[in-house]
């Protein structure tokens, strides 16, 4: 059972609430943009996996960086953070969201008393939720978990960025066999719910096995601390450092406080036939994966 996503419920006058935290298409290539040496030091970017962003108030968390054949950038979240519905509102084709061109402001520190320090601002490009309204989509699987939007990143403000995963590096590619059963995860989470305590932002924890019929699209998992309010469409990286997914809801099977991360590899794939960014890419990390810090 899937409850909520959490992204309207956190931040700047809205009271926390923990009901949520957090036909096929073909798997994204696992090549990745063309290397870059102009990304910020990873020990300085503000802007990298893992910073806050926040979208009329309401907050998510960064999970990846991406770029394009016209060397834009762009940082993704979870597209239930633009959504304009209630908090029980999961299903992508059904639900609303906030139109493209709506502003995005990066941010960290941000808590339940303040928004914290902006640190740069993008534009809302490209929302699963919007592009699954629009292509009339039916596949079931598609419409519960694909969960996953794209901002770009004012020109201003690219020269701040870096890919690389806050405090366990990578990512070193994307992750298109799923997430097996006891496999090992990584992700960083940063709820505004934890007052910017830095050290309860990495997490870890193991892949519960897919359930029947999701057609790889979503992998519940299991981490210490689990995904709260506020850490929606983090990133999840696997054994290998590879991108496998982005949190989107928490579930209360097969575990109490377990979460449900959409399958990046399909989010991806759906963005790149679906947004119309040319040579839209995922950019690793220019810092090794490191599982064990």
């Amino acid at each position: 059972m899937i409850t909520s996503p959490h992204a309207r419920r956190t931040a700047l006058g809205v009271a926390a609430a923990f009901l949520g935290a957090a036909g096929a298409i073909a798997v994204a290539p696992s090549a990745e943009a063309a290397p870059r040496s102009d990304w910020a030091p990873a020990d300085s970017a503000t802007i990298h996996p893992g910073v806050q962003m926040y979208t009329e108030g309401a907050q998510c968390t960064a999970n990846f960086v991406f770029t394009d054949d016209a060397g834009s950038t762009y940082v993704g979240y979870a597209a239930h953070c633009a959504g304009t519905g209630e908090a029980t509102d999961t299903n992508g084709c059904e639900a609303a969201s906030l139109p493209l061109g709506t502003r995005v402001e990066f941010a960290e520190g941000g808590s339940l008393v303040s928004g914290g320090t902006p640190v740069g601002a993008g534009t809302l490009v490209y929302s699963s939720w919007d592009a699954m309204d629009r292509a009339g989509e039916t596949d079931e699987n598609a419409c519960a978990y694909n969960d996953f939007a794209l901002v770009e990143v004012d020109a201003a403000d690219a020269d701040t960025v870096n890919p690389s995963l806050p405090f366990w590096g990578g990512p070193t590619g994307i992750d298109s066999d799923g997430l097996p059963a006891g496999e090992q995860v990584f992700s960083f989470g940063n709820s505004s719910l934890r007052g910017g305590v830095e050290v309860l932002s990495p997490k870890t924890g193991a892949g519960l096995g897919d359930p029947a019929g999701s057609d790889g699209w979503t992998h519940p998992l299991y981490t210490v601390t689990p995904g709260v309010p506020g850490d929606s469409g983090s990133a999840f990286l696997d054994a290998e450092g590879q991108a496998v997914g982005t949190l989107s809801t928490l579930g209360l099977a097969p575990l109490p406080a377990s979460n449900n991360i959409g399958d990046l590899s399909r989010e991806l794939a759906y963005a790149q036939q679906t947004s119309g960014i040319a040579g839209l890419q995922l950019v690793e990390g220019t810092e090794p994966f490191t599982p064990v810090p």
